[in-house]
């Protein structure tokens, strides 16, 4: 006669479900620290801020451009009170001090010049120095008093100054043509 020493079924699933359960626990563990660790990774990702920041400055050097490249005679006040708050640096100096020969000039003209910024794009970015370069592509529509309004597309070179108050726009000029 041969005696087993097999326990029975009840123990067996006794003894398994702390097993099972620790595993499980152990499983849940590793899942967390692993999925904990790539978000950390992800949050502290210095090209990710880089990504951020480009995205600021973009938004903001085309904001800057449809700002100063926008006024109506009929509020020309607000409008360029609008473009020296968009500005910093020689640009805003320029602004104040010309701000009451060109309010004259721009009633005198009577015309409405309004921008929209069809594309943009991020050309230089110095974190460091806090300066930046902005491509945009602008339609720029005038209303005159009399007779129909006319449109152009201009490729417009926005340089951005960080300031307390975010990034301004400290100098605005024509993009170079083909290339030069």
């Amino acid at each position: 006669m041969t005696v087993t020493t097999e326990r029975p079924p009840a123990v067996r699933e006794e003894r398994a479900l702390p097993r099972t359960a620790a595993a499980l626990l152990c499983a849940a563990a590793v899942a967390a620290a692993w999925f904990g660790w790539g978000w950390y990774a992800a949050a502290h990702d210095s090209s990710l801020r880089y990504s951020w920041l480009r995205e600021q400055v973009l938004q903001a050097g085309e904001q800057g451009v449809q700002n100063l490249s926008t006024l109506d005679y009929r509020t020309v006040d607000a409008g360029l009170k609008v473009w020296r708050d968009s500005s910093t640096g020689e640009l805003h100096d320029q602004l104040v001090q010309g701000g009451a020969q060109f309010k004259a000039d721009v009633q005198r003209g009577r015309t409405v010049t309004t921008a929209k910024v069809l594309d943009g794009a991020v050309g230089e970015l110095d974190e460091r120095a806090g300066r930046a370069t902005v491509l945009t592509a602008v339609q720029i529509t005038v209303t005159p008093a009399q007779g129909a309004p006319s449109s152009k597309q201009s490729r417009l070179v926005a340089r951005l100054t960080r300031t307390p108050a975010g990034w301004k726009v400290s100098a605005l000029g024509q993009a170079p043509a083909n290339g030069s």
